[in-house]
């Protein structure tokens, strides 16, 4: 058996790199667990020319397709979005595109003032200062002074707007709606070690030049250095527990396949608002028939995506193509609840670069607009290179029979039950896409678009895993108390982005990692109280 540990994390990506890097300076011994491996910058994606065809095979968002050994397979059949994240030393900050948005004040009381989902225990104001140390240690590119977000000081410039940005700037323009450069944490100077974008190709599958903020490269080097130990190749199995009702450790494999226990004074939870369910699930006992910490039957439930809403359309010149970061501009013109539009809530518009030519010739073949045959090239020089597209970012409100569960049938290669999504789009949601659809049009229209497309909600666009085990004063309407730790268990947390009470209207990485360092931060000031 190992030596006992005073905390032990489950997961080494967002949060659970934070939480490492957070809780360091307290000198106890501090063990995580990854399933999957620290990654090679020299074998992704970028380094080669069929990066684009890599992005759809060994290298794809989606564990169902990429089928590494680390990753398990997911029962998606009953969702119209699937499931993407990445099992690895850094988590999906590995994969993401870097966008670094906050949520907004108004998304921490959207009962107080909408009347639906539930308010949350705690405030904006209570995450700022950890929204602010998250950027400076990850690195934020962007400009300060934007009127449509909450005040925030990026330390690097932000992204060149390049030509796709200035023409949906200019169309933003003339459509009289807001727009800013977008936050991202993609280094545009040399920065803490990191050398500055030098535009290899589109960031989601991997940075070979390390511009991108992933945990791998930003707190993991400094919570080793500070003595946390981390372990690859370890799959947990479940969380067990003592005569107390207190979590006593975990059972997992480890990389040669051998089953292990690994006893804790505290566990810490950082799998995903999918595989975080999926582990408390599948940790039953005597006293929890139902799954671990879940007294309120609601680990699993209230599953949030976030639809894409996306359309695309092409202009009369080349653009950027994929030779840019992604992400250029964001628009909160539509963010905040105007009830004339039909629908509470809102979204954020997100501009993006236009893609690859392997990437637009098979969309572009699948939506009958490349045909086969004597037009075939004339049609591809006309598409290739002159893409633009933008998103609507829509916010999911919580809904219970939006599930993770465990699959009756399907397991991963260590036989532990896989994971099942039961999800459909709510009412509010479908009307907030369509009015996102209809208004992105509109963006693209005045940007000189033509042949526009919609791809909505984007199929592979489960990049958000939001709500599974939310946060709350009442324990039988959440699972974690306002500090991250469980209602049922008091030495177990849980830190990732299954506590989202609700999802906003953004991507939730920055706040997810905020949420860790402030559950950090309290778990350092009660040590000497931490389960009374």
């Amino acid at each position: 058996m190992n030596d006992p540990v005073d905390v032990l994390i489950i997961g080494a990506g967002a949060s659970g790199a934070a939480m490492a890097y957070s809780l360091a300076e307290t000198k106890m011994r501090i063990v995580c667990l990854e399933q999957g491996d620290w990654m090679k910058p020299s074998e992704y994606p970028s380094n080669g020319r069929d990066w684009e065809a890599r992005a759809l095979g060994d290298y794809s968002p989606s564990p169902n397709i990429r089928a590494r050994p680390e990753d398990y397979p997911i029962n998606e059949d009953n969702s119209p979005i699937k499931v993407v994240n990445f099992n690895g030393v850094g988590g999906g900050t590995v994969f993401y595109t870097a966008h670094w948005p906050r949520m907004h004040p108004s998304d921490f009381k959207v009962r107080s003032l909408d009347g639906v989902a539930d308010d949350w225990p705690i405030r904006y104001a209570d995450l700022e200062p950890f929204f602010e140390a998250n950027d400076r240690m990850m690195g934020v590119s962007g400009l300060a002074g934007d009127p449509g977000v909450p005040p925030r000081n990026p330390p690097m410039p932000p992204l060149p707007l390049g030509k796709s940005g200035t023409r949906f700037a200019k169309a933003m323009n003339h459509l009289g709606w807001h727009w800013w450069p977008s936050d991202t944490t993609v280094a545009t100077t040399d920065y803490e070690g990191r050398a500055k974008c030098i535009n290899l190709g589109h960031c989601t599958p991997a940075c070979t030049q390390g511009a991108k903020a992933s945990t791998d490269i930003t707190y993991w080097p400094e919570a080793r250095r500070a003595g946390v130990e981390l372990r690859t190749h370890c799959r947990v199995k479940e969380i067990l527990t003592n005569e107390q009702g207190m979590a006593s450790g975990v059972v997992y494999f480890d990389k040669d396949g051998v089953e292990q226990f690994q006893p804790a004074e505290v566990v810490v939870v950082a799998c995903n608002g999918v595989g975080t369910p999926r582990l408390l699930l599948n940790s039953k006992s005597e006293r929890f028939p139902n799954g671990l910490a879940n007294s309120s039957g609601l680990v699993g439930k209230n599953l949030m995506f976030h639809p894409y809403a996306q359309v695309y359309g092409y202009v009369d010149e080349p653009l950027d193509a994929n030779r840019a970061p992604p992400t250029c501009l964001w628009s909160k013109e539509f963010y905040e609840t105007d009830l004339a539009r039909g629908f509470v809530r809102g979204y954020t518009i997100q501009f993006n670069r236009g893609t690859g030519p392997v990437t637009e010739a098979i969309t572009s073949a699948a939506k009958g607009t490349l045909p086969w045959g004597a037009n075939h090239h004339a049609t591809f020089r006309r598409l290739n290179g002159r893409r633009i597209a933008l998103s609507a970012i829509c916010e999911d409100l919580p809904e219970e029979h939006n599930r993770v569960t465990l699959d009756p049938v399907l397991k991963d290669s260590h036989g532990i039950p896989a994971p099942r999504i039961d999800y459909k789009i709510g009412e509010n949601s479908a009307r907030m896409i369509a009015h996102g659809l209809a208004h992105a049009t509109k963006v693209l229209e005045a940007a000189g678009a033509r042949d526009i497309h919609t791809n909505s909600p984007i199929l592979y666009g489960g990049w958000h895993l939001l709500g599974t085990a939310r946060m709350g004063n009442d324990p039988t309407r959440s699972v974690v108390n306002s500090w991250g730790r469980t209602h049922d268990v008091k030495n177990l947390f849980i830190i990732d982005g299954s506590l989202f009470v609700t999802s906003g209207g953004v991507n939730p990485t920055s706040t997810i990692q905020a949420l860790a360092l402030y559950i950090a931060d309290q778990m350092k000031q009660r040590l000497a109280t931490l389960f009374d």
